[in-house]
């Protein structure tokens, strides 16, 4: 969008062209973020993303993924098409901004503190799915050139965003990303992957979980997805009443079992969790460096970045697992798998 709009009238902007562009008759847009629109049509509710964040063709391809995901019985949101019959509609082109609109996936977002083993363990069984159908897309449709390994995403290219002065988080960036490039890559073990699977990215109405915002896909080991979560639930939504340790352990094997119901997972390849875990960590505290302005930085913000300095630097996870523990479910896993043949 040109020019310096205020937020009601980019929210103006957006109504009337998507009320242009789109079959819908809209009544309001109201700005969620910065490229994310609600937009309400009588009793239903659509999404509008406005972004240059991906290039057109990267989009188009995301779109395309979540249409056969969707059609092979993945729980993920519709895209609605526009007039012309497109799913990337362009709004400026020379900007290379384009729009994709969403019809609302049923559901809400859980209270923090109701996250449980059990919701975990469907969460495992849908990221599973998302996983098995992602892998069937390109053995159908070819690669999907469009979609990047995840080393080339501008996230995770530490040593461009942390300061040459912090030489330790550095050095530690530069032998977690090595580590984990070394990591044999096959069919089984590497594929598309969500790639934000955040609790906020997570919809639950009953029994039924969807994922949303699929704009950070790549290619990446699917154990990653696994890793995201767990992450995000340690961070935000334990609140006290137990031992944080006993939490993790509890939903992190809830997530593996749900996920081992739908898609394969070795027992080798589970013994990178603690570095991919940490590689979380690296991508979470670079992304501070390069959307925050180190010079505005209010004391809540120092205080994150410190503890996460205080983590990186010491090598101090954020939650000890009994791996041991989800290595006997992989494998009684494989065994009720041979047992069945």
């Amino acid at each position: 969008m040109k020019g310096e709009l205020s937020v009601n009238e980019k929210e103006q902007s957006v109504l009337q062209v998507l009320n242009v562009k789109y079959p819908l008759v809209l009544q309001s847009a109201t700005a969620v973020t910065g490229e994310m629109y609600r937009c309400q049509a009588g009793d239903k509710v659509y999404f509008a993303r406005v972004s240059h964040y991906m290039p057109y063709e990267v989009q188009e391809e995301e779109v395309k993924l979540l249409g056969y995901l969707r059609n092979a019985g993945a729980f993920v949101a519709p895209v609605i098409p526009s007039l012309d019959g497109k799913l990337v509609e362009s709004w400026d082109s020379a900007a290379d901004v384009h729009i994709v609109v969403f019809a609302a996936a049923p559901g809400s977002h859980l209270p923090l503190k109701e996250w449980d083993g059990e919701v975990f363990k469907r969460l495992g069984g849908v990221i599973g799915r998302l996983h098995r159908e992602g892998a069937r897309y390109e053995q159908e449709q070819g690669r999907a050139e469009q979609i990047k390994d995840w080393i080339e995403n501008k996230e995770y290219q530490f040593l461009r965003s942390i300061p040459q002065e912090e030489t330790v988080i550095r050095a530690a960036a530069q032998q977690v990303l090595q580590e984990v490039r070394s990591i044999p890559r096959n069919r089984e073990q590497y594929g598309i992957i969500h790639g934000d699977i955040w609790l906020e990215n997570v919809l639950v109405e009953g029994d039924s979980l969807t994922i949303i915002d699929f704009q950070d896909c790549e290619r990446h080991y699917y154990l990653y997805d696994l890793v995201v979560p767990l992450y995000s639930a340690l961070e935000y939504s334990f609140a006290g009443q137990g031992n944080i340790r006993d939490y993790g352990q509890r939903l992190a094997e809830n997530l593996l079992a749900g996920y081992l119901e739908e898609h394969t997972l070795s027992s080798e390849m589970l013994s990178y969790w603690p570095l991919l875990f940490r590689l979380k960590e690296l991508f979470v505290y670079n992304l501070m460096h390069l959307y925050l302005n180190k010079d505005e930085l209010n004391e809540e913000q120092i205080r994150i970045f410190n503890l996460y300095r205080m983590r990186i630097e010491h090598n101090i996870p954020a939650v000890q697992l009994d791996y041991d523990r989800l290595q006997r479910l992989v494998n009684e896993h494989v065994l009720a798998g041979k047992r069945g043949e």
